[in-house]
């Protein structure tokens, strides 16, 4: 179904996207925390984005998040996790992190500054 929507989970420390295949490995935990920046994320406005959006609501500047929290509570679409299946999950030298982790970490990283959409 289009409409489904796939979990995130983490088991013997490592992160999972389900799908319709079954669990698909992300990456370490570890790896997935360390690269989004550590394990809390405050939430911050830049002046400009106040003056631009005066109306919006910073009433939760300030708040921390637990970033493992954020990344249990996210969920995704078939595309992305086929997108997600695509990516590699090897650690190239030049890297710290694979190309499937990168992605990942992006769309945590994405709803850590917006909200789980």
């Amino acid at each position: 179904m289009a409409g489904d929507r796939y979990e995130t989970f983490v088991e013997d420390g490592t992160v999972y996207v389900g799908s319709d295949d079954g669990p698909l490995e992300v990456a370490p935990l570890d790896d997935i925390v360390a690269a989004a920046g550590g394990p809390a994320w405050t939430i911050t406005y830049s002046e400009a984005e106040k003056e631009r959006y005066a109306g919006m609501d910073t009433s939760d500047e300030g708040l921390v998040v637990d970033v493992v929290d954020m990344l249990h509570a996210m969920t995704h679409s078939q595309r992305f996790v086929e997108t997600l299946a695509a990516h590699p999950t090897e650690v190239s030298a030049e890297d710290t992190i694979s190309p499937r982790a990168g992605l990942f970490v992006g769309k945590l990283l994405e709803n850590l500054e917006h909200g789980v959409a």
